[in-house]
């Protein structure tokens, strides 16, 4: 009865904890027609998910966090992975995020947080990330790209 119950708590806990984020596109084109269609901006996320410290802050600090979760809803979300790790996405949509990355973070700048229009073209953009692990910047950045249509 105990291993049953704390199976069910288990189930329970991973379910509301895997609702607590947002839904992220990998895809380019599929999330510019999407913005195209919902007349939402889109927040093109520059990350090096296997080496980047400070992206993995940012992470922890603001994509998880219940107040971004609340918004997220107001943007169509681009996730453009850059690993060092060859094994962390398959060649073909690594070499498309590399593509990506020429056009959009010529810097190289991790993390980097754009704002598009529906037809792709930027038009707000923060990047960096402080150890100070202030928020508030990227809270702010959000308020402005809501406005783009």
């Amino acid at each position: 009865m105990m291993k049953r119950l704390i199976c069910i708590l288990f189930l329970v806990f991973a379910t509301v904890c895997q609702a607590q984020e947002a839904t992220w596109f990998t895809d380019f084109d599929k999330a510019k027609k999407t913005a195209k269609k919902t007349n939402k901006p889109i927040l093109m996320y520059f990350t090096g998910s296997d080496w980047c410290g400070p992206c993995k802050l940012l992470k922890k600090d603001f994509w998880l966090n219940p107040e971004f979760i609340k918004q997220s809803d107001d943007f169509v979300l681009l996730e453009v992975d850059v690993p060092f790790r060859e094994d962390v996405l398959d060649p073909d949509h690594f070499k498309r995020n590399k593509e990506l990355q020429k056009k959009y973070n010529k810097e190289g700048a991790f993390p980097t947080l754009l704002a598009l229009d529906g037809n792709g073209k930027v038009r707000e953009s923060i990047s960096a990330y402080s150890m100070l692990r202030d928020t508030s910047g990227y809270f702010a950045f959000l308020d402005k790209a809501r406005a783009i249509r």
